[in-house]
């Protein structure tokens, strides 16, 4: 069926999640030196010594993700969320479809995706971030001047309400940003690419825009001093890892996975900093819970054993966990150095957080890095501002 054969491909090739890259940590040697290698190619493209390689697109936060394009197996049109990759995949071509597979507002939104995004006339496969349906857009005051708004997810998108980009949201029934392209004649032998170059259908009913990062005023640089920074901070970081790589490859596969979880939990709480004591703390947490879950006397023993073998592991090399966290910081500094350069861009769209005082400007959700020749990608987010609120606000459209 060709439903099968689509899970089966979205399965392999699906763009679900991009790794923030100071978590490349978590992962391979080589994924770390990819990490090192992008954020060096983004210093230079800042400073204007580097004009090809790395494709930058700004992450936008909409919700919910959509799917959407012509099925290549069977020429049909269809719109989708991230359930399209369940083991049951829910892959809507009509409104039936979606009343089946859905319910509330979330059905809401994919009926007006399935009528309106049709009128774009997507040969392929796209997947991107809706930002708004009609109904969404509000008319609000912001320092004194006079914008349309809508919050997709967390941040409020304003754009002044006599402008030209205003008038065309205005008339628009959804706006929506795509970041990916799925390519191929079939399912299975589909590609996924970043940052596509839209060449589709025009209609009023739809706003819509690729994610590529647009420096509209062409003057966001590094200075000189921020550049100096960087490349203090990078040096440090490129001996920590030329020290260890060789740990990297060897690092257990739950590690990895608790790593990752770990640094998450810290986000929640409103930092960073992360140390190897504490680290062994929460793997030693964790699996004592899974212990005491477990029912059978076996089980428990089994369990135990897993855990004998994870602390024994962490605390024979705990100067190279030591080095992983170092390294985390490295990467987490590096970020931060470039960030602030690429907020100062200026755009028509403004972004506020709102307050229990009002809108305070905030920046973009954050950006992606991509590989023009790899097509490897990474995030590069400001995960205390942005990625807590991601965390705790609830999203009435995952249903």
């Amino acid at each position: 069926m060709h439903i099968k054969k689509l899970s089966n491909f979205l399965t392999e090739s699906r763009n679900l999640h991009l790794e923030h890259v100071e978590d490349s940590v978590f992962e391979s040697g080589k994924e770390i030196r990819e990490a090192l290698r992008f954020l060096a190619s983004l210093r230079n493209m800042l400073t204007g010594n580097e004009t090809s390689g790395m494709n930058l697109t700004v992450k936008w936060d909409g919700a919910p993700a959509i799917f959407c394009g012509t099925n290549p197996e069977n020429g049909k049109f269809f719109v989708g969320t991230k359930s399209v990759f369940n083991k049951d995949p829910k892959i809507n071509y009509t409104a039936a479809d979606i009343r089946k597979n859905h319910g509330g507002g979330l059905a809401e939104k994919l009926e007006v995706a399935l009528k309106y995004l049709k009128k774009l006339n997507i040969k392929t496969v796209l997947q991107g971030d809706m930002m708004f349906t009609s109904g969404d857009l509000t008319k609000k005051k912001i320092d004194g001047g006079k914008y349309l708004t809508f919050v997709p997810n967390t941040i409020t998108y304003a754009v002044a309400e006599n402008s030209m980009l205003g008038r065309k949201i205005a008339k628009a029934k959804i706006g929506i940003i795509f970041h990916t392209e799925y390519k191929g004649d079939t399912f299975e032998t589909m590609k996924a690419s970043f940052a596509p170059s839209l060449r589709l259908a025009k209609s009023a009913d739809v706003w819509y825009d690729d994610a590529t990062f647009k420096d509209h005023s062409g003057t966001v640089s590094m200075s000189g001093g921020e550049s100096s920074k960087f490349d203090k901070e990078f040096e440090m970081a490129k001996k920590s890892f030329l020290k260890h790589k060789t740990f990297y490859d060897k690092l257990d596969p739950e590690l990895r996975k608790l790593g990752k979880i770990y640094v998450n939990s810290k986000v929640r709480v409103g930092t960073q900093d992360a140390s190897v004591s504490e680290f062994v703390d929460f793997v030693n947490r964790r699996h004592q819970a899974e212990i005491q879950k477990a029912v059978k006397p076996a089980t428990q023993e089994r369990k135990q054993e897993v855990l004998n073998k994870l602390m024994d592991k962490m605390n024979k090399n705990k100067a190279e966990f030591g080095a992983l966290f170092a390294l985390f910081g490295h990467l987490i500094n590096l970020k931060n150095l470039i960030l602030p350069t690429l907020n100062s861009i200026k755009g028509n769209m403004k972004t506020f957080v709102k307050t229990p005082s009002g809108f305070k400007v905030t920046a973009p959700e954050g950006y992606v890095s991509v590989d023009r020749m790899t097509n490897k990608a990474f995030k590069i987010v400001d995960r205390l501002e942005f990625s807590k609120n991601n965390f705790t606000v609830a999203k009435d459209w995952i249903k």
